[in-house]
């Protein structure tokens, strides 16, 4: 349960943290909140040589409206997600997921853009993300460029980003006419979810991000269709199992997480006003 030995190496700009991840590549891990790469290192299932510590860039950490959309720093803590009133009125989705996140003590420290990156299927937020078809930002040694949320989550804990690269930004489509629900079905309060679903649902748009249904956040795209096509809720929640791969581990075998998909998609759904 102890780290293997590495370096620590603190910065104070995007361009420090890039210049220092481009110089040691794949021995160089970037932390903020820690709540993911710490326990790894704990186990020594991630063994990086050097540790870069990005927690001074403050112009990373901010909620603002950019008019189509809402721009997120990567560096936004979860706490202030949950509580701001921008994101409530046009991403309600966001912030109740958020909220579910561990305990306060955890969204004090974790970082929306250490969520994502992480790229595990068992969190709450890029089931939010992939449920309001979100557009990232990264930028690294070449500059920066947008990635799609369905483009992003590329495998098991692995995600697009090049090892010179870092979040900057997530953008979020302004909704502030959806209806949506968070759906989370856990053993104990602030446990992983065992499956979870973020619904969101207006005449424009109709987005269904699912937790722990697939080795990677898994967008329902068979639901949304149905929807689209004009399925209830219940006839759409029924495809909610559909091109998941979801797991059988010791909370849950892998047809009780199909039903439990579908028994909280159709209650998302049917909150949502569909």
């Amino acid at each position: 349960m102890i780290p293997a030995p590495f370096d620590f190496i603190q910065v104070d700009s995007v361009d420090e943290a890039i210049a220092a991840i481009s110089e040691h590549g794949d021995e160089a891990k970037l932390i903020a909140g820690g709540h993911s790469l710490l326990p790894l290192m704990k186990f020594r299932l991630a063994t990086p040589t050097y540790v870069v510590d990005i927690n001074r860039l403050d112009e990373l950490k901010y909620v603002h409206d950019a008019g189509d959309y809402l721009a997120i720093g990567a560096l936004t803590r979860h706490c202030e997600i949950e509580k701001n009133e921008i994101v409530k009125t046009n991403a309600g989705v966001l912030a109740l997921a958020t909220h579910s996140v561990g305990d306060p003590q955890v969204r004090h420290r974790g970082t929306i853009g250490g969520a994502i990156a992480h790229g595990d299927p068992a969190s709450d937020i890029p089931s939010a993300l992939l449920a309001l078809k979100a557009t990232l930002i990264a930028k690294g040694s070449e500059g920066e460029r947008e990635i799609s949320i369905d483009d992003f989550f590329t495998g098991f804990l692995e995600t697009d980003l090049a090892e010179d690269e870092m979040l900057k930004e997530i953008r979020i489509p302004k909704l502030p006419n959806a209806k949506w629900s968070f759906q989370k079905f856990n053993r104990r309060a602030q446990d992983w979810a065992i499956v979870g679903a973020s619904i969101i649902c207006d005449d424009s748009h109709v987005g269904v991000g699912l937790v722990n249904m697939h080795s990677m956040p898994f967008r329902s795209e068979a639901v949304e269709a149905a929807l689209s096509n004009g399925a209830n809720a219940e006839e759409a929640a029924e495809l909610a199992a559909e091109n998941t791969e979801a797991p059988t581990d010791l909370n849950a075998s892998k047809g009780y997480r199909e039903h439990l998909a579908r028994v909280l998609v159709r209650r998302g759904l049917q909150e949502a006003g569909r």
